[in-house]
């Protein structure tokens, strides 16, 4: 069984059996249009998937660790402890960009991969996009929380965090997760994409960024682009054309999206689960979710089924 190889906020690890209770008993294709870490699409490892995600970073990352796994292993062998002094053979050994001091190997790691987003100088060779993809690697197994956030400008701009013995190589999940992508059509494209892609008998999980339960409680910060209202009715529209057209839907959203849902036609509870990433340690702990789904209670494969996933 794969795990997630990038720590991200809102994983779903802890709601894998009550996701897994609500799909249909078989299904052709499956489809994750928000993807991000990944945890239900690696726990599963469906033979034919598509996954998408508007972050232009991830996407790359899943296709060098699906495409060039051992080379992204060898890169990230050759990476130093966080707190070391700057490589002077790499850019950015004395000062960002926007003329920061930089003391730690990681405030220069994390100025060269913001690069890319303050130059405006997107990768293109095999070589840039591989170090593109260990670079995110490597600061998210060394940052913070192992959290993912980026500014109005979309640098990321998490500090580096306090790890007695950081793994950021990662081999063996790299490893499993590129068995686990090597037939998936990986997309970064609108979620709508999944109108063109899915077909009746398909199975579309969808994990967006969660509608605020309050003003401070926004997961959409892993993106600058972010995901507003407008968006969240889009999704609905979505998952609505998706249910009429035969394609089995399951979709986790915040506790606040209920009615919208359940007026929707479908089937919707509620479900508590732990998030421990957050930028607020007093707002970690259980949080309210609902899970929806238009797969009807007597077609679903159920919680007896899931369990047996486990061995």
């Amino acid at each position: 069984m794969a795990q997630p190889v990038l720590k991200w906020a809102g994983g779903k690890r802890q709601l894998l059996d009550a996701l897994y209770a609500r799909f249909p008993e078989s299904y052709d294709r499956y489809h994750e249009p928000f993807f991000g870490g990944g945890a239900v699409f690696f726990d599963l490892e469906p033979a034919a998937a598509t996954v998408n995600d508007t972050n232009l970073r991830l996407v790359n990352f899943y296709e060098q660790v699906r495409d060039r796994p051992e080379a992204l292993i060898d890169r990230l062998r050759e990476f130093r402890d966080p707190e070391a002094d700057p490589d002077p053979g790499l850019a950015f050994d004395s000062e960002t960009r926007r003329g920061t001091a930089v003391e730690q190997y990681y405030y220069q790691q994390r100025a060269r991969f913001n690069e890319r987003a303050y130059a405006a100088d997107w990768p293109e060779g095999d070589k840039d996009l591989l170090e593109e993809a260990a670079l995110l690697l490597y600061l998210n197994r060394t940052c913070y929380n192992g959290l993912y956030r980026e500014n109005s400008d979309g640098g990321f701009n998490v500090p580096i965090g306090r790890y007695a013995d950081p793994d950021w190589v990662q081999a063996e999940r790299i490893h499993a997760a590129a068995r686990a992508l090597e037939e998936t059509t990986v997309h970064d494209e609108d979620f709508s994409y999944v109108l063109e892609a899915a077909d009746p008998g398909d199975l579309v999980y969808f994990d967006p960024p969660y509608e605020p339960m309050s003003p401070t409680a926004d997961f959409a910060e892993y993106s600058a682009a972010g995901f507003d209202r407008a968006d969240q009715e889009r999704l609905l529209a979505v998952a609505s054309e998706l249910d009429d057209r035969g394609v089995a839907v399951v979709l986790s959203n915040s506790g606040v999206t209920y009615d919208r849902y359940d007026e929707a036609g479908f089937f919707v509870e509620r479900e508590g689960a732990t998030r421990a990433i957050n930028s607020d340690a007093s707002a970690r702990g259980e949080v309210d979710e609902i899970v929806a789904t238009n797969v009807a209670p007597e077609r679903r494969r159920g919680p007896d089924q899931a369990a047996l996933d486990d061995y």
